[in-house]
C-alpha cells in the first residue's frame, strides 16, 4: 500500500473529510513519528507496534560490485517491532484483530 492508497482508503471511511485534509492528517502523523525518532524517542502505537532508533557500530563492509573492503561508519537506524495484535493479524489468527475490543 502506498501513501496515496492509504489516504484514499481513509477518505472512504471518513467521507466528511476531503482529500487535502486527509493528506495533511497523514503527513502530520508521519512527521510526528519522524520527529520523535530524530530526537531519539520511542513511538509506541498499542496493538500495532513500536518504532525506535538503534545504533549500528562502525564496520568493514564490501563493495558488492568489486569485492573491495569499504569502511562503513557508525550510524543510527530506525527500527520497528510489531505488536502482538499485528503479528496475530498477519499470521491469520482470528483471536486478535487490530482495533477491536476483545472485552465483550
Amino acid at each position: 500500500m502506498t501513501k496515496s492508497e492509504l489516504i484514499q482508503r481513509l477518505m472512504e471511511q471518513n467521507r466528511n473529510l476531503n482529500q487535502r485534509d486527509m493528506e495533511r492528517i497523514v503527513a502530520a502523523i508521519f512527521d510526528e513519528i519522524s520527529a520523535a525518532l530524530a530526537n531519539g524517542n520511542r513511538v509506541e502505537l498499542r496493538g500495532f507496534g513500536a518504532f525506535s532508533v538503534k545504533a549500528r557500530d562502525a564496520r568493514i563492509g564490501r563493495n558488492p560490485r568489486t569485492g573491495e573492503a569499504v569502511n562503513v561508519s557508525k550510524k543510527l537506524v530506525p527500527f520497528f517491532k510489531a505488536g502482538k495484535d499485528l503479528r496475530d493479524s498477519v499470521n491469520g489468527s482470528t483471536d486478535s484483530v487490530i482495533g477491536l475490543d476483545h472485552s465483550e
